[in-house]
């Protein structure tokens, strides 16, 4: 059973019940040393095998502050932008939602999304930051025009109401003088037009 087990330790090593520890025990069972030389940005290794084998690799070394988990620019960038609207544990859901994973492939929580800012060094959201930048969101425009959150969707649906949106599920970004616009306040005071898709009835409830 030992020596079946040995021929097959791809899959021990891959098997989702091998611990950090047991691999850890595979390595120091099957190899006898490792020995290193170090050259200026690359790493020269030999690695000793019991039974006498042996095996050469070369790697790079880690520049200073560099690890080699690393997430692809257009996440960091988004976290950025992010971080100037939600709170921590308001980006991770939002992360989530979109399927992006960590660098470890792990899903996003209110600490793993300090740590990134930390080590990419994203300011963290301050209260009341938006406001100082005139901007609000969804609810707080609805608040402003005594509507509920669906009709401000609608006039940003029917391009009365310019609105931005970072990615799908961040919230929408309204600048507070737009809301001041006629086409806005006419638009609340009739309702919303009937839409001109022909596929779209009128229905008349008695």
């Amino acid at each position: 059973m030992l020596l079946a087990l040995a021929e097959d330790l791809p899959a021990l090593w891959n098997h989702p019940s091998a611990s950090v520890e047991t691999r850890k025990r595979i390595l120091r069972t099957v190899l006898k040393e490792i020995i290193v030389t170090a050259e200026a940005g690359q790493l020269h290794l030999v690695l000793h095998w019991q039974g006498g084998d042996h095996t050469r690799l070369e790697v790079m070394k880690n520049r200073s502050g560099q690890n080699r988990w690393k997430t692809d620019v257009a996440t960091e960038q988004l976290v950025c932008e992010l971080a100037r609207l939600l709170p921590d544990h308001s980006i991770a859901p939002v992360l989530n939602r979109l399927g992006i994973r960590s660098a470890k492939g792990q899903t996003w929580t209110q600490l793993r999304v300090r740590n990134f800012r930390g080590v990419h060094q994203i300011p963290v959201y301050r209260e009341c930051e938006r406001a100082e930048r005139h901007e609000l969101i969804l609810s707080e425009a609805a608040s402003r025009l005594g509507v509920h959150k669906m009709t401000v969707v609608r006039l940003i649906q029917d391009r009365l109401l310019p609105a931005r949106q970072v990615c799908a599920g961040a919230p929408y970004v309204i600048r507070e003088d737009d809301l001041a616009r006629p086409a806005i306040r006419r638009a609340i005071a009739k309702g919303r037009p009937v839409s001109s898709d022909p596929r779209q009835e009128s229905l008349s409830f008695q």
